[in-house]
C-alpha cells in the first residue's frame, strides 16, 4: 500500500502530480483544523460564548510554541526529498533516523513549555478575566498531547518526502471520528466544557500518531523506521536545522505578531474574541490550501533540484502559484459572501456573529494574496535558501503589523482598522518575496551552469 502512494516527482507530467500530492494535504489540514473547529462549535453551542472565546483564542499561543518544530519538519522534508532526487539511500536512512529522534524530543519539550507557560502567556495577551481560567485549563490539557502531535507532524513530513500524502490523511480520518465522538460524549453527555474538548483532541492525536507510526515501522518500505537503531547523525541534523530553523523562526515571529493582534482584539471584550475566534476557523481552513500547495512546491522543487532539472523547478513554481491563488481565492469569496451562515455554525449569538463578520470581510476575503509569499518562500527553501524568505517575511508581515498596532490603531480605534493590516501586509510581503525568488533562481542557474 505504501509504495502505491509514492509519486515520481522528477519525470512525467507535473500539474496533475502536484494536484494529487496537494489534495490529501489539504484534506489532512482541514481534518486537523476540524479538531479545533469541532471544539469551538461544541463549546459555542453547549457551553456558552465564554467557553467559545477560551478555546478559540488559544490558536495564536499554540502556533507560536509549535511553529519552530514544525519548521524543522520542513527542513527534514527538504533534506530527505533532496536525497531521493540524488538516489542516495544511505543519506535517506540517516535523515529518517535523525528526524524520528528530533520528533520525540521536541514533543516532550513542548509539553513542558506549554503546560508551564500557559497562564503567563494568556495574561500577557490581556485575555479577558471572564475567559482566562477556562483558556488556561484548555491550553494545559492540549499541550499534554504534544509528543503525539510531533510524531504525527514529523512522520507526515517523512512520508511527504516520498510523495505519500494519503497515509497521513487516512490516519486523520480515523482520529477525526474519534475526536467528534469524544467531544459530544464529554461535553453534551457528561457536561464538561473546555476540559472535555481538550481531552478529545489529545486522544485523537494519540490515535493518529499511532497509525502513522504503524506505517513508518512497516518493513520493506523506503521510509522504514527501526526504533532499535534510532540515532541522531550530526551532519543530517545540521542540514535540517539550516533550512528548518529559519522556517520555524518565521512561523514563530509571525505568530508573535498575531499574538499582539489577538491582544488588541481581547481589549474589545469577550464577544469580539468569540466572533474573531469563529471567523478565524475559516482562515485556517483556507490557509491549508495555500500551505498544502506550498509543501508540494518544497517537495517537488527539492527533488528536481537534487536531480539537476531547473527548468522543471521553474514549472513547479508557476503551477503552484496558479493553483494556490485560485484554490484559496474561491472559498475566500464564498465564505465571505455567506458570512452569517458560516458563523452561525459556531454560535447563535447575533452580536458575536456581527463582530465575526468584520473579520471575514476585512481578512478572509483577501487571504488568497498570501499565496504570493508562501509559494515563493517554499520554492526558495526547495533550493536550500531558507533564511532569505524568513527575513523578508518577518519584515513584511510581522514588523509592519506591530508598527500598525502601535501607531495607526490607537489613532483609529476599531476592529476594522485592526483587521485591514492583514491585506496590506500581504501585498507588501508578496511583492518583495517574489522579487527575491527570481533573484535566487538566477543565482541557482548561474551556479549550475558553472558546474556544468
Amino acid at each position: 500500500m505504501a509504495k502505491t502512494h509514492q509519486i515520481d516527482m522528477v519525470s512525467g507530467g507535473l500539474f496533475r502530480k502536484i494536484i494529487i500530492f496537494a489534495l490529501p494535504l489539504i484534506a489532512t489540514g482541514i481534518l486537523q483544523q476540524s479538531f479545533n473547529s469541532v471544539d469551538v462549535a461544541v463549546v459555542g453551542h453547549y457551553a456558552g460564548h465564554r467557553a467559545l472565546a477560551a478555546v478559540g483564542s488559544n490558536g495564536m499561543v499554540i502556533s507560536t510554541l509549535i511553529n519552530l518544530f514544525v519548521g524543522i519538519s520542513v527542513g527534514a522534508n527538504v533534506v530527505i526529498a533532496n536525497y531521493i532526487g540524488q538516489k542516495n539511500e544511505a543519506g535517506i536512512r540517516k535523515a529518517i533516523q535523525t528526524v524520528s529522534v528530533v520528533a520525540l524530543i521536541s514533543g516532550i519539550a513542548l509539553t513542558i513549555i506549554g503546560t508551564t507557560l500557559a497562564r503567563p502567556i494568556l495574561e500577557m495577551m490581556s485575555t479577558p478575566e471572564d475567559v482566562i481560567d477556562l483558556a488556561t485549563l484548555y491550553l494545559r490539557i492540549y499541550f499534554l498531547g504534544m509528543p503525539f502531535m510531533m510524531i504525527l507532524n514529523f512522520g507526515a513530513a517523512i512520508l511527504r518526502s516520498f510523495g505519500d500524502t494519503r497515509s497521513p490523511f487516512y490516519a486523520l480520518i480515523v482520529a477525526g471520528i474519534v475526536n467528534v465522538g469524544l467531544n459530544l460524549l464529554l461535553v453534551v453527555v457528561f457536561g464538561m466544557t473546555v476540559d472535555g474538548v481538550a481531552i478529545a483532541t489529545v486522544v485523537s492525536n494519540v490515535v493518529s500518531s499511532a497509525l502513522i507510526l504503524k506505517i513508518l515501522m512497516k518493513r520493506g518500505t523506503p521510509y522504514y523506521v527501526d526504533v532499535k537503531k534510532l540515532e541522531i547523525t550530526t551532519s543530517e541534523l545540521r542540514k535540517m536545522m539550516k533550512i528548518g530553523i529559519p522556517a520555524g523562526l518565521q512561523g514563530m515571529v509571525f505568530s508573535v505578531a498575531n499574538i499582539f493582534v489577538q491582544s488588541s482584539i481581547n481589549k474589545f471584550g469577550s464577544d469580539a474574541v468569540a466572533g474573531s475566534a469563529a471567523a478565524l476557523n475559516y482562515e485556517y481552513y483556507c490557509y491549508f490550501i495555500i500551505s498544502a500547495i506550498a509543501q508540494a512546491a518544497v517537495a517537488f522543487t527539492s527533488q528536481n533540484y537534487g536531480a539537476g532539472n531547473l527548468e522543471r523547478c521553474r514549472r513547479v513554481f508557476r503551477y503552484c502559484m496558479i493553483l494556490s491563488l485560485i484554490g484559496c481565492g474561491i472559498p475566500n469569496l464564498i465564505i465571505s459572501w455567506q458570512n452569517h451562515f458560516f458563523l452561525s455554525i459556531f454560535t447563535s449569538d447575533e452580536n458575536v456573529i456581527a463582530l465575526g463578520t468584520i473579520r471575514l470581510q476585512y481578512v478572509l476575503m483577501l487571504q488568497f494574496l498570501a499565496s504570493s509569499y508562501e509559494i515563493s518562500s517554499a520554492a526558495m527553501r526547495g533550493y536550500g535558501y531558507s533564511m532569505t524568505p524568513t527575513v523578508l517575511t518577518i519584515f513584511g508581515t510581522c514588523v509592519l503589523r506591530l508598527v500598525w498596532i502601535f501607531t495607526v490603531l490607537p489613532q483609529h480605534w476599531s476592529l476594522q482598522t485592526l483587521f485591514i493590516v492583514y491585506p496590506v501586509s500581504w501585498v507588501i510581503t508578496g511583492t518583495i518575496v517574489i522579487i527575491a525568488y527570481y533573484v535566487v533562481s538566477k543565482k541557482v542557474e548561474r551556479r549550475q551552469s558553472i558546474r556544468l
